[in-house]
C-alpha cells in the first residue's frame, strides 16, 4: 500500500463533494440540471506491458455530466413564464457573443419591448408582419408590438334567424306612405341588430326590421344608426330585401341561398348628441358589405336570432401577451382582436452532456455537443411551451443528502488509508 492510493481517493471524494455541494444549492434554481461524478481507475504501466496482476495506484475524476432528464413544471401565473415540456432549449443572445442554451423561462419584457431573461439576454424566434403572419427563417430577437391594431371595414356580415310562420301581416297597403314606421311596432313584426365598423373603426349600428307582407313572404328594412339605408325620392324608407320561404320546408326559397346579398351606406351617417343637438361624429362611406342569409327560416317557432357575426373591429390597444403551446407569441388587444407577434424557436443536441455549462443558467454549444437542430415547438422532436409556469431543477434532494453522507464516509475511509500507511511506515523506522 502506498500514499497514492488514499491521497487520489482524497482528491476524488472531495470533487464528488463540490458536484454534490453544487447540486444542493441548485436544487431551487428554475430550469437546472443535476451534475454527477464520474470516476476512473488508474494503473501504473511498464514500458515492456502490464502484467496480470496490476495492483492500481488510486482513482481519478473521469467526468462532470449533466443529467437533462424533465423536471417538475409548477405553475405561477406570470404569463411571461415558460416552461419546455419535453426536448429542447430556448435559444438567447445579447447581440454580440454566440447564441447560448437555456431551460430557464423566466422571462420578462425590457424597456424596448424585448423578450430578456434576468441576465438580459434577448429569447430568439421569428417575427410576424404586420398581418400576423409568421416569418419563418433566420431566429432573431423577439419584439413585442407596441403600436395598436389598425380597424378593419366590415365586409361580411351572418345573419341566421327564424320567422314564425303563422305571424299576422304588418305590411300596410301599397298606397300607404311609408310602407314602414321604425318607431311603431304595429308595422313591423321582428327586429335584430347588429354594429359594424367603417374604415376609421367607427361604429355603425345596423338595424334589420322583419315584416311579414304575405304569406311565405317578407320584407327587410335595414337602418344604420337610426337613418333608413334605403330611401325613395320623397325620403321614405325602402325595402332592402323580400324574402319568400318554400311553403312546404320553410327554407329560404328566394333570392336564391347560395347568393350573398349587397348591402351599401353610401348617404353620410351624420350622430349628433341628444342634448345640444350638435354633430358628434360622421361615419366614413360607402361602406359595401355581402350578407349571408342563407340559413333563414320560417319555421311554426317564435322568432330567434341564432347566429348573428360580422368581420369588422374598431382600433385596438395592447392589453396583453399571451405564449400558445406551438411557441406563437398571440397579442391581444382592446377591441377583442388578437394576432401573432412572433413564434419561439427551441434548439436540440444530439448529445446535450456535450453542452458547456457558462453559469447563468445557459449553457454554449460545442464540437462534443454537435451543432444545434432548431425547430418550433411541437413538431419534429421538440418539446411544447407551457406557458405560466417553470420548469423545476431535476435534482433530488434527498437522493443529494445520502450521496453526501456516503462521500463523507468515502473520504474518512481514505483517510483510514493514509494513516494505516502511516503507522507501517513508522514500524519499519522503528525496526533495529
Amino acid at each position: 500500500m502506498s500514499f497514492q492510493q488514499g491521497l487520489s481517493g482524497l482528491n476524488a471524494t472531495s470533487k464528488s463533494l463540490d458536484v454534490i455541494g453544487n447540486n444542493i444549492a441548485n436544487a431551487n434554481t428554475y430550469g437546472a440540471k443535476v451534475s454527477r461524478a464520474e470516476f476512473s481507475d488508474m494503473y501504473a504501466t511498464a514500458l515492456n506491458g502490464a502484467g496480470v496482476n496490476n495492483v492500481g495506484i488510486g482513482v481519478t475524476l473521469g467526468a462532470v455530466s449533466q443529467q437533462f432528464t424533465q423536471g417538475n413544471i409548477s405553475t405561477t401565473g406570470n404569463a411571461m413564464d415558460m416552461a419546455i415540456n419535453g426536448a429542447g432549449f430556448f435559444q438567447v443572445t445579447d447581440g454580440v457573443s454566440p447564441t447560448v442554451y437555456t431551460r430557464n423561462g423566466q422571462f420578462k419584457v425590457d424597456r424596448e419591448g424585448y423578450i430578456v431573461n434576468n441576465e438580459k439576454l434577448k429569447l430568439m424566434g421569428y417575427p410576424a408582419d404586420g398581418t400576423g403572419t409568421i416569418q419563418p427563417g433566420l431566429a432573431q430577437p423577439l419584439k413585442l408590438p407596441t403600436a395598436g391594431i389598425a380597424p378593419s371595414a366590415t365586409s361580411k356580415i351572418e345573419l341566421e334567424f327564424n320567422l314564425k310562420a303563422d305571424s299576422v301581416v304588418t305590411a300596410p297597403a301599397a298606397t300607404a306612405t311609408p310602407q314602414i314606421d321604425f318607431t311603431d311596432k304595429s308595422t313591423y313584426n321582428n327586429a335584430t341588430s347588429v354594429v359594424a365598423y367603417d374604415s376609421k373603426g367607427q361604429d355603425v349600428a345596423l338595424s334589420y326590421y322583419f315584416q311579414k307582407e304575405s304569406n311565405d313572404k317578407w320584407n327587410v328594412y335595414v337602418t344604420a344608426n337610426g337613418q333608413p339605408v334605403n330611401v325613395d325620392a320623397a325620403g321614405n324608407p325602402v325595402k332592402w330585401q323580400t324574402l319568400e320561404f318554400d311553403n312546404t320546408t320553410g327554407r329560404l326559397a328566394s333570392p336564391d341561398p347560395a347568393d350573398a346579398l349587397a348591402l351599401s351606406i353610401t348617404n353620410d351617417l351624420i350622430i349628433t348628441d341628444p342634448v345640444t343637438g350638435r354633430e358628434t361624429s360622421r361615419i366614413v362611406v360607402p361602406l359595401n358589405m355581402s350578407v349571408n342569409v342563407a340559413s333563414a327560416t320560417q319555421y311554426d317557432q317564435t322568432f330567434g336570432v341564432t347566429n348573428l357575426t360580422q368581420n369588422g373591429y374598431a382600433a385596438g390597444q395592447l392589453t396583453s401577451i399571451a405564449i400558445e403551446a406551438d411557441g406563437i407569441v398571440l397579442a391581444r388587444y382592446s377591441n377583442g382582436q388578437s394576432k401573432p407577434a412572433g413564434q419561439l424557436e427551441l434548439a436540440n443536441f444530439r448529445n446535450p452532456q456535450g453542452l458547456q455549462p457558462l453559469g447563468g443558467n445557459v449553457w454554449a454549444s460545442t464540437y462534443a455537443s454537435g451543432d444545434a437542430v432548431v425547430g418550433v415547438p411541437s413538431e419534429g422532436n421538440m418539446g411544447v411551451i407551457q406557458a405560466g409556469a417553470l420548469e423545476e431543477s431535476n435534482i433530488d434532494l434527498t437522493g443529494e443528502l445520502v450521496n453526501m453522507i456516503t462521500a463523507q464516509r468515502i473520504y474518512q475511509a481514505n483517510a483510514q488509508t493514509i494513516k494505516t500507511q502511516d503507522q507501517v511506515m513508522q514500524t519499519l523506522v522503528n525496526m533495529r
